[in-house]
């Protein structure tokens, strides 16, 4: 039997010629990511296990994005901390409030994840980056730790789902809307500790960015990692950003599914994820009028230039409702200068939207855009788990960029057609 894409970089980066699902293995790692968030705890393992040095200072990066630029004197220490411990080790890769991003986002922007490589952070959604071919994954803290020691860490070799891709998406529906049908179609944990592989024919119509978006939520679905075949598209988008010398790994013909999975992409739908998780997939035709109070546009999942154009042709000559806060948030830097260069921002302006510096903030009710009591948000986020955004007692919706805009401008979920 052969092997999947995942199972070959495993393989290759255990030295080893083969390995099969359920395997333990140590791996060799090409990058080892934190943030605010969960690099000060992998900080405190490292000087507690008298570590001294770390195994390649190119190869560590960590980004402030979670709650920079800080909220409150916690998280100011927490970067601190951060800002203190790359400056001592010299990291080379380390990104702070005024040269940074969303990291996610970030990364792929600056080149330091290309095809093949094998890539652990100390957060979720380091899955995002199997859109460029490589395998990605989240480990804690402690994981961390160990990988920006020894450039090293253990994986159990996952199983893996196919999903094969055909056709092309309709008008004002995205990558976002595929990604919520497949997990309310399998659940999320319907790919627990497996490999979520996209190929196909309907690769050829997404772009990199929706790639991108599709592999930050394999999470949502419980997936170890998601990881999409490697075309044109992607060699070109890593050789536009990257020097990093690169290789290609296909699954092999013979390489062992759980499951197949046939995702026809001209007959997806608009579609929301409704509280409290991200598997609720309905489209609009399964549910009537829901008001809500603010949207936020923006995430590692969202808040690509593709995204912000998206909605900027939605927002304009159009008004955000009464009683409605709208909050975009552009992923890096490259991006808000983008926007602003193309004119986006003034359409967001002019429509009476909030734009804000690169930052993860609301995404996990950091700060940006807290919910009080009671209050509905539809957000490009990946999350809508309870108190995900603010109080427990209020409602995250998940949607694309285009429904998040229009239903800013009717004050209720709404898709485009109801605004354009």
């Amino acid at each position: 039997m052969g092997m999947t894409m995942t199972q070959k970089i495993l393989a290759a980066h255990a030295g080893l010629e083969k390995v099969e699902a359920g395997q333990l293995i140590m791996a060799n790692l090409d990058l080892v990511l934190g943030n605010d968030v969960t690099s000060p705890v992998a900080i405190n393992e490292f000087n507690k296990a008298g570590f001294d040095s770390v195994f390649d200072k190119k190869k560590v990066t960590m980004v402030m994005d979670h709650f920079t630029p800080n909220k409150d004197i916690k998280a100011a220490t927490q970067c601190k901390q951060c800002r203190d411990f790359c400056g001592h080790y010299d990291i080379e890769n380390y990104f702070d409030v005024g040269d940074m991003g969303v990291e996610h986002a970030l990364l792929p922007e600056k080149g330091l994840v290309v095809t093949g490589d094998l890539v652990i952070g100390a957060d979720s959604h380091t899955c995002t980056y199997g859109a460029l071919g490589a395998f990605s994954t989240g480990v804690g803290s402690t994981d961390m730790c160990a990988g920006m020691a020894t450039g090293k860490a253990w994986f159990k070799v996952p199983s893996a789902l196919k999903f094969n891709l055909t056709g092309k998406l309709n008008k004002y529906v995205s990558s976002k809307d595929v990604i919520l049908h497949i997990i309310g179609m399998i659940g999320v944990d319907g790919a627990l500790y497996k490999s979520m592989e996209f190929s196909g024919d309907g690769l050829k119509n997404l772009t990199v960015e929706d790639r991108l978006c599709m592999a930050n939520m394999a999470i949502e679905a419980g997936g170890k990692n998601g990881i999409f075949a490697v075309d044109e598209k992607t060699i070109e988008f890593i050789e536009a950003r990257s020097n990093k010398p690169y290789t290609i790994y296909e699954a092999d013909e013979d390489a062992e599914y759980d499951e197949v999975y046939n995702i026809d992409l001209s007959k997806i739908k608009p579609t929301v994820a409704f509280p409290h998780l991200p598997e609720n997939a309905k489209t609009f035709d399964e549910f009537g009028e829901i008001k809500i109070d603010q949207v936020v546009i923006g995430s590692c999942t969202n808040g690509r230039i593709e995204d912000l154009r998206a909605a900027s042709e939605i927002f304009k000559d159009k008004k955000v409702a009464n009683g409605v806060r709208c909050i975009v948030i552009p992923a890096t830097q490259k991006i808000w200068t983008q926007a602003m260069d193309e004119g986006l921002f003034k359409i967001f302006m002019n429509a009476g939207c909030a734009v804000s510096t690169p930052t993860c903030g609301p995404c996990l009710g950091g700060h940006m855009g807290i919910l009080a009591k009671g209050e509905r948000a539809v957000a490009t986020t990946n999350r809508n788990f309870v108190g995900r955004m603010g109080h427990p007692e209020s409602e995250v919706y998940l949607a694309s960029p285009v429904v998040a805009a229009a239903s800013a401008i009717t004050g209720k979920i709404s898709q485009p057609s109801e605004v354009m």
